[in-house]
Formats: C-alpha cells, structure tokens, sequence
C-alpha cells in the first residue's frame, strides 16, 4: 500500500494522571485541536496516548506533542498559544530551538507553576535581557513583556547580581485628575502600578513583596519619582513606556547607573499622550537600537497569552489601523 491508504498508530507513554490530563485539555479541547491540525487520531487510554493515521499525520502529531512535553509532563495545561508556537517552529524548521525553549526554566511561581517563555519571539526576547544592559520591548497587550523582564529581574535579585528592582511607569491617565483623589501621592498613583505589583505578587506572594516594598529593596513608583536619580546595582523596568514623552524617555534613560539594568516596554498602538503627542518610546527604539549593548524585541499577536480571543482583537484592531 501506499501512504494515501496506509494507515497505522503508535503509543506514548505518560508519566502521571496528570500529565494526561494537561495534555488532552478541558474536554478533550487539545486533542481536537491536534487531530484538526494533524489530520490524526488521538485517544487517551489511561497513560498512554494513542495516535493513528497515515505516516505523514503520524509524523507530524508526534512531532507536536514531544515538542510540547516539557509543558504537559509537569501537569501544567497545553494552551492555544503552546500549540501554535510549536506548530510555527516545526513548520519553520525550527524545531531544535523549540526544544531549547521548553527546557529554559527562569522561575517558579507561589503556585508552583513553572514559569519560561512560551514563544520563539519570547525566549529571544529574555536572551536580550540576560545579556544587554538596556532592552526595549515592544508588543501588543497580553505578549508577556513587563511579566517577563519581573521574573529575570526576581531572578537577578536573589541570584545578588543586582541589590534591588525599581519599577515604574507614567500615570498619564491620571493626568491634573491625581489632585481630586483621596489619599497622598502613592495611594493616588498606586491604581496605575497595579499591573507591577499584580506580577511582584504572583512571583513572591503578597507577604514578601509588601516586605521587600518596606525595606526599599523594591520600589513601585511612577515615572516622575526618577527625575534627578542614579539607579545603581538596580534592575529598572519601565512599563507602558509608549506614554511617555521624548524628555520623559531620554530622562529616565540616563538614570542607568553601574552594575544596572533596564527594560523598557510598551505598545505603541496605545498610545494616550494628549494631542497626538510622539511617543518617547518609539523615538528611542528607533534612535538606539543599533547601538551595543542595546537591544529592540518586537513581539507580536501569535505571542499573546492571554484568551485566545485577545490574539483575534489585536489583530483586527491591526488591519484597521493600516487601512
């Protein structure tokens, strides 16, 4: 027989229950997307996954499965994203950089969730971090941008490489309003740091972050609290970075002090200056990102994590701003 009418089937061996069922999904949702992508057969029996199908389908599901196995082999959940990030690279030829993705390991979250980049794009975009003392991030929502530069900066700070983490962004919503809030100037600006600590809590839990808050070894400040500082041994990240203007940027840039490190990330598709303002964010990574020592990631929708719906909003709102 032929391929075209040739069929056969093979088993792989799961570690546990729950390796199973992180592989096969809610309902079963990840074997079918498999099979759709595949053209294969896959049935869970037990620990085992069975597929069937023609060689080239056998091929190609196995292939997408072992690529995906240091994510469902830890009982952590297969998600859209992990699957099309596999998908690309074994259609890209870049299946061995995919491997080194699945084994690059940064963290572990309060919830013992391991954490690494999920993406080509996003495993490129923490070799800049590790290795340039200034990286610029630029992506839609939802890419890992600023979760990703808190947990190599987490790292960094209990690995002693840096003494402490500054992260900071400009409360530009906020605008002449701050002065009708309740509270000092940290409670007024605190609504638009949440994202940070939001992150800052899921890596160190909420009772070792308000501890390292007290004792400055992290501080959680907006923008204008930089002006007139040297940031030494410091890891400084900047969020949302496209709100800030081209004096705001090249201030805050000339902050970095010895043995420090900064990321700075932001969407330029949202951007909130007043009157069609520039962004300083965009002038930056145009200006510095041939310079040593500097680095510019761009990611893009097929990084987003979040609901699979997010990746289809980005890009719809995408074609209409190039129409």
């Amino acid at each position: 027989m032929n391929e075209a009418t040739s069929t056969g089937s093979f088993l792989i061996d799961l570690p546990d229950p729950n390796a199973a069922l992180a592989l096969s999904g809610e309902g079963q949702k990840t074997l079918h997307r498999l099979e759709a992508l595949t053209g294969a057969s896959l049935v869970m029996r037990g620990l085992q996954l069975e597929i069937s199908g023609r060689p080239s389908q056998l091929e190609r599901a196995a292939a997408l499965v072992e690529l995906m196995r240091p994510i469902w082999q830890e009982g952590e959940v297969v998600s859209p994203v992990d699957l099309q990030s596999a998908l690309t690279s074994l259609d890209t030829g870049r299946r061995e950089a995919h491997v080194e993705l699945g084994n690059q390991v940064l963290a572990r979250s309060q919830r013992g969730k391991l954490l690494r980049p999920r993406t080509l794009r996003q495993k490129a975009y923490v070799e800049a971090m590790e290795a340039n003392d200034l990286t610029f991030a630029l992506g839609p929502a939802g890419t890992g941008k600023t979760f990703l530069a808190t947990v190599l900066a987490v790292r960094m700070l209990s690995e002693r490489k840096v003494e402490r983490l500054v992260l900071t962004r400009p409360a530009v919503e906020a605008g002449e309003r701050l002065g009708f809030l309740p509270g000092d100037l940290q409670q007024k600006v605190d609504p638009y740091l949440r994202p940070l600590y939001d992150a800052l809590h899921s890596l160190l839990g909420p009772e070792k972050t308000t501890s390292l808050l007290e004792k400055g070894v992290i501080e959680v400040a907006p923008l204008a609290y930089m002006r007139g500082r040297t940031l030494e041994e410091a890891f400084v990240i900047l969020d949302e970075a496209q709100n800030t203007t081209s004096a705001q940027m090249r201030m805050v840039l000339t902050r970095l002090g010895e043995r420090s490190r900064m990321v700075v990330t932001g969407d330029v598709t949202q951007v909130d200056l007043p009157n069609g303002q520039p962004s300083g964010l965009v002038e930056a990574s145009d200006l510095l990102e041939k310079i040593e020592g500097i680095a510019v990631c761009r990611l893009t929708s097929s990084d987003v994590l979040r609901h699979p719906l997010v990746q289809r909003v980005v890009d719809a709102y995408a074609r209409k701003d190039k129409r």
